[in-house]
């Protein structure tokens, strides 16, 4: 069962390890899979879309996770830097939301990242246009053959293909209680530091 309440004194005074924490917990707790999150982006157009990616990386720099660059969230974040994150741990009744600026992931780290990917994933990323029309789903496996013969060994990174990664200047928790009335918290950034807030729920 989740817990009724925290306080601010439960926090740790760094968000990103206070989200390695719920993290864990929501790992040991049975969630299929505790590292899926919620990506809102906007495009020069300021038409909001929304899509679960998942979390490949966390560490004082920020959140990661990685993409085909062409994809609408990719176009999206080359016209408008910026985007949200939310976690949603149901068993725990716990959310977490994460704003910030996003950079893209330089192309040695992308290529670290690749390396460790399963072959039919590498594949996969040469192959699929993302996000674009498809005539079947024959043409895509043709092109994974085709893409699995041009390189039988290793695979390199794809020049469209790489990671990105979310500076939090905001990170809110939200705990659910039984009477209703909610937990949330909120880390604002300040300068080299962090603002802690409790919200109204």
């Amino acid at each position: 069962m989740p817990e009724d309440s925290f306080e601010r004194s439960d926090l740790d005074p760094d968000p990103v390890a206070q989200l390695r924490s719920w993290l864990a917990a929501a790992a040991e707790a049975g969630v299929r899979e505790p590292a899926a999150m919620t990506l809102a982006t906007a495009g020069a157009d300021g038409l909001p879309s929304a899509r679960v990616v998942l979390l490949r990386g966390i560490d004082e720099r920020g959140l990661t996770w990685y993409t085909h660059r062409g994809s609408l969230k990719g176009r999206d974040l080359a016209a408008n830097p910026h985007a949200a994150l939310v976690f949603h741990w149901e068993v725990l009744e716990r959310q977490v939301r994460v704003s910030g600026p996003v950079s893209e992931i330089d192309e040695a780290e992308s290529a670290r990242y690749f390396a460790t990917r399963p072959r039919l994933s590498q594949l996969s990323a040469w192959a699929s246009a993302q996000g674009q029309p498809l005539a079947s789903w024959e043409e895509l496996a043709e092109a994974t053959r085709e893409v699995g013969d041009r390189y039988p060994d290793a695979v390199p990174l794809p020049p469209f293909w790489g990671g990105y990664r979310l500076r939090p200047v905001m990170l809110e928790l939200w705990q659910a209680r039984r009477d209703r009335m909610h937990d949330r918290f909120a880390y604002l950034r300040e300068g080299d530091g962090w603002r802690i807030e409790r919200l109204a729920p």
